[in-house]
């Protein structure tokens, strides 16, 4: 339990990097590519072998990687557009209930339980993260528009799925920085192609401060990452569990952050669903 709640605390600060990131106007595509690098040195530095590049290539997890750090990628491209066609309180609601999909994997191909009570906590966190997530001037949404938002959610869902099934089948808990560095390594270098295409249409400005930024956000997102995956390695958490609670306290401790650090206003269903989300927390940790 110990490894997911410092994974809950470093992922919810990365929310704060992100707000100060508006702050002082920084390009936060630029940082997320630098992010990347910083995580994939922190991953070779970290790991306790010795890094032989051809032989990376032959690992079992290699191809997982691969596809994972062109997940990451796409993924937070897809997360911009839904902020921006659908508002962020959309895109916040399709990225957390992706947590949907790998418990539901979890069932299939681990042959992990879900009692009744268990049942009733995760639909308790679909509750609280939409309500959570809600803002006053949310609009109704057309199912024309639910295009961005759906594939959000699948891609988010598949990324979560996807970590917790290279986890358990093919990644060793001391190949994991390795593991890691590989996907944030493939994330950079197709990060580095969009950049390319900015350079290309001459949008790119390169600034000090956006370097600054991105290695801000590469240190915790690393670690944020490791320590998430040592939770899905840990004997007796099920990764119904461990998704639920990760998600869940994210939504919450963010919300707090929020509140605290940059005085925003909550309404009646936020606060509801913050007390929703912490009986869910409660309910599937003690089933």
């Amino acid at each position: 339990m110990t490894y997911l709640i410092i994974s809950i605390l470093i992922s919810s600060l990365l929310f704060v990097i992100f707000k100060l990131f508006d702050v002082f106007k920084i390009n936060t595509s630029q940082a997320i590519v630098v992010n990347y690098l910083i995580a994939f040195l922190l991953g070779i530095h970290t790991s306790k072998k010795t890094v032989i590049i051809l032989e990376i290539s032959q690992q079992n997890w290699f191809t997982g990687a691969f596809i994972l750090g062109i997940l990451f990628i796409l993924i937070f491209n897809v997360m911009g557009i839904t902020a921006q066609k659908n508002g962020l309180a959309v895109a916040s609601i399709a990225g957390k209930m992706s947590v949907v999909i790998p418990i539901i994997l979890g069932v299939f191909l681990y042959n992990e339980q879900l009692e009744t009570i268990k049942i009733i906590g995760i639909l308790f966190a679909l509750i609280a993260v939409y309500l959570a997530s809600a803002k006053s001037d949310t609009k109704t949404i057309s199912l024309k528009n639910l295009q961005y938002p759906i594939l959000l959610f699948i891609g988010s869902g598949i990324i979560d799925a996807s970590l917790k099934y290279m986890q358990s089948s093919t990644v060793s808990k001391n190949d994991v920085p390795l593991f890691l560095a590989t996907i944030f390594g493939f994330a950079f270098i197709f990060g580095c192609f969009f950049m390319i295409l900015e350079f290309i249409k001459g949008k790119l400005k390169i600034h000090w401060k956006n370097i600054v930024g991105g290695i801000a956000l590469g240190i915790p997102n690393y670690y944020a990452m490791e320590f998430l995956l040592k939770a899905l390695q840990t004997e007796g958490l099920e990764s119904a569990t461990v998704f639920t609670i990760n998600n869940v306290s994210i939504v919450i401790l963010t919300t707090v952050f929020a509140l605290i650090f940059f005085k925003e206003k909550l309404i009646v269903k936020n606060w509801i669903g913050i007390i929703v989300a912490i009986i869910s927390i409660l309910v599937v940790a003690s089933a």
